[in-house]
């Protein structure tokens, strides 16, 4: 059995603690929170919740660590730190800093004999893995991801941070005009201004200045200042009523030429389409947990992503029963 335990337990944390249910191999060991334990309910019972203060004492008990905060804030900080403690899984998804969080968090593994995957999900994750096969086996082309419509968790996080505001949804929508010139076959050559939109909900708190919040929220970088952005500022009720779902999804195009002459147009789709962004995620992160867990037992050290995890290592069937039932 894997011993996983949960650092954070919001919407991706409590899909964590589901994903494991339906994992026999993999089995809760502990959640791990910021919050007073005695406030936090879990659902799998005989599990403790444990103070995040007090996690050095779990260091024998747990086999993988699934860090579930926050990319803008959390996870630079709580990952590296985690690192020295345990193997650790993360979803790190603020693309432009991938590299740098990448080198703190394997000097910080390596240094202490361990293993930790970061920005593991669907994006980056199960896309990253797409966009290798696709520019791979069709060199000559264009790759195009699009993000929608739904909800984007690290964007929402990184409103709700802003001063004054209360509560707050994103949603990240694409161009259908984009969209429909990519399946085309037209490779056009699109900025990200020109593949998605962007739309929040916000609650603001009580006397907080909205003028600051929106101007805020539309300059922040590698969040919404690449992107034309509205803002709509909404009561707790209604983003209760309207916006309580997590909804996502997207798709990765690759359009490339075959033939002596390119005389012919491939094109590869892969697309996702969730009820629940942070159920889907955490539900790949699980599968990441077997993997780093054997890839650990193997000797492996270090920070690894998903691009160097062979597809086997995620599978809870045998090599032979790969090779049976899906090859």
């Amino acid at each position: 059995m894997i011993r996983i335990g949960i650092l954070g337990y919001g919407n991706l944390g409590k899909g964590v603690e589901s994903a494991i249910k339906h994992n026999p191999d993999t089995e809760l060991a502990a959640v791990f929170t910021r919050r007073d334990p005695s406030t936090v309910k879990i659902m799998t019972e005989g599990v403790p919740v444990v103070a995040a203060a007090d996690m050095a004492s779990y260091k024998d008990k747990v086999d993988i660590l699934i860090i579930c905060g926050g990319s803008a804030t959390d996870l630079p900080v709580q990952t590296p730190a985690a690192a020295k403690l345990f193997n650790v899984i993360d979803s790190f998804d603020t693309h432009a800093r991938i590299p740098e969080h990448f080198d703190a968090v394997d000097a910080a593994a390596r240094e202490n004999g361990h293993i930790a995957l970061i920005s593991a999900g669907w994006d980056p994750g199960l896309f990253s893995i797409n966009r290798v096969y696709a520019e791979s086996i069709l060199p000559g082309g264009a790759t195009y991801t699009f993000w929608g419509k739904g909800v984007s968790q690290g964007h929402s996080d990184a409103i709700r941070r802003i001063e004054g505001v209360k509560d707050a949804k994103q949603y990240t929508i694409p161009v259908e005009s984009a969209l429909e010139a990519v399946r085309a076959g037209k490779m056009p050559e699109l900025t990200t201004r020109e593949k998605h939109t962007r739309e929040c909900f916000v609650v603001a708190k009580e006397g907080a200045d909205k003028a600051r919040i929106e101007a805020e929220i539309k300059n922040m970088p590698n969040y919404f200042s690449d992107y034309d952005t509205t803002v709509h500022f909404i009561s707790q009720e209604e983003l209760k009523a309207n916006h309580s779902g997590l909804p996502h999804g997207g798709i990765v195009l690759r359009s490339g030429k075959t033939g002596w002459n390119d005389e012919n147009t491939e094109t590869i789709e892969y697309k996702l389409t969730l009820d629940s962004n942070p159920e889907f995620t955490s539900s790949v992160l699980v599968a990441c947990a077997r993997a780093l867990s054997r890839m650990y037992s193997e000797g492996m050290r270090g920070c690894k992503t998903l691009l160097d995890i062979a597809p086997a290592y995620l599978c809870p069937l045998s090599p032979a029963e790969q090779r049976a039932h899906l090859l």
